[in-house]
């Protein structure tokens, strides 16, 4: 197995979290590996000691916060070599025993499969639900007025059901937590969209791999863990504010006819009302 990879991570106050993932890279992969880590935070950031010499490590200070979507680019553009596959971890996971390779070959069956996702864990063992449907304007107005009050509402159990967490299959996106995609797809799309400061650019991204007639595929055969909130724990309220804007970006933007304006307006009001409590 001699093609490489490339694995990008940004990287925001998460200097308590990234040993770990960095030392999980070796049993995740018996490739090459060259981690890009884009250091978004206000200090300068130190690499983390390599875990052997497959690895090697390089940080790209952004300067400034940019979002994970233009650090991701960054990250991307700066990688010294190319490779078929870059996965994309966020700094708050630690990889699974064989869990890139297992993404990467078995994705690699069809050339059709542009992106490949595994199955997240939570600390405690629970299974997070990475791989969802697009939101539609209904489910995610539904999701998105009702999921912090309602949980249990009939929206958000359409938006995040995972069907079955032991099964693999196709997706409508996956969590950007953790993923691998082939670098043509990437850079052919232009990578994420840069207008998204964080939230939904996942989501984004899938959105156009799916209108290329390219597959996305959920393969719970490979396991990470996701501590969660590493990097967004420092600016919650902020964070908050982000995913409500990231919302109203996507979905206004997937339903642009004048016929929907008003339905538009209504979002945006939900999204900001719905913003304030979540801050309160």
């Amino acid at each position: 197995m001699n093609e490489g990879l490339r694995v990008i991570v940004v990287a925001y106050r998460s200097e308590d979290s990234l040993p770990a993932l960095i030392g999980s890279v070796m049993d995740a992969t018996a490739r090459n590996v060259e981690v890009v880590i884009v250091n978004n935070g206000p200090e300068p950031l130190a690499a983390p000691p390599s875990p052997g010499a497959r690895v090697s490590l390089r940080v790209i200070e952004s300067g400034g916060n940019p979002g994970f979507g233009t650090a991701t680019n960054l990250g991307v553009a700066a990688s010294a070599t190319a490779t078929p596959w870059i996965a994309i971890v966020n700094p708050d996971v630690v990889l699974g025993t064989g869990s890139l390779d297992t993404l990467i070959e078995l994705a690699s069956r069809d050339t059709r499969i542009a992106m490949a996702g595994p199955r997240i864990l939570t600390p405690t063992g629970a299974i997070y639900p990475s791989a969802r449907r697009l939101p539609s304007l209904r489910h995610g107005i539904g999701h998105a007025l009702f999921g912090t009050v309602w949980r249990t509402n009939p929206w958000t159990r359409r938006y995040v059901a995972d069907r079955s967490a032991a099964t693999e299959r196709d997706a409508g996106w996956l969590s950007g937590a953790c993923f691998v995609i082939r670098s043509e797809v990437f850079e052919s799309l232009g990578g994420f969209d840069e207008s998204y400061f964080m939230y939904f650019e996942d989501v984004d991204l899938a959105a156009r791999v799916v209108k290329a007639g390219l597959r996305i595929r959920y393969l719970p055969q490979a396991d990470v863990m996701h501590i969660g909130g590493a990097s967004t724990r420092h600016a919650s309220r902020a964070m908050i504010r982000a995913h409500h804007r990231s919302a109203y970006l996507y979905l206004s933007r997937r339903y642009r006819g004048w016929h929907l304006a008003p339905v538009r307006i209504a979002l945006r009001a939900g999204l900001a009302l719905r913003s304030r409590i979540a801050r309160s």
